[in-house]
């Protein structure tokens, strides 16, 4: 992982927290992506500054292509965002997952079950 990668991952272990499932290095079919949340179907890239030439840029828009065919949003950031724009990466990511809703636990009971003796 980058330096950015790995910056991002200490960012994105605090949604895991939050009940989403954040994976890094997760493949995707042929490709590795740098993160996945599965549940959400959304991947997150780190994209050094390779991916501004041409070449970079074709090979970004076929995987995007096959993985947007394949149900996933892509959201792709710069390494400079990462470097001096966390709040901003973190803050896209968030808006691009569905909130998680927990289950209510039922009215005049346990929220757990009673244990039992073993």
């Amino acid at each position: 992982m980058t330096p950015q990668e790995v910056e991002l991952w200490v960012q994105l272990k605090y949604l895991n927290r939050q009940g989403f499932h954040f994976r890094r290095q997760a493949p995707i079919d042929r490709y590795i992506v740098d993160f996945a949340e599965f549940g959400q179907r959304l991947v997150v890239e780190v994209d050094g500054s390779q991916h501004g030439f041409e070449k970079g840029e074709m090979a970004d828009r076929v995987r995007d292509e096959y993985l947007a065919a394949a149900g996933f949003r892509v959201l792709r950031f710069w390494n400079n965002d990462v470097d001096h724009n966390m709040d901003g990466v973190i803050d896209a990511v968030q808006a691009a997952l569905t909130p998680i809703r927990l289950p209510r636990p039922k009215a005049g009971g346990a929220t757990f079950p009673a244990r039992g003796k073993d």
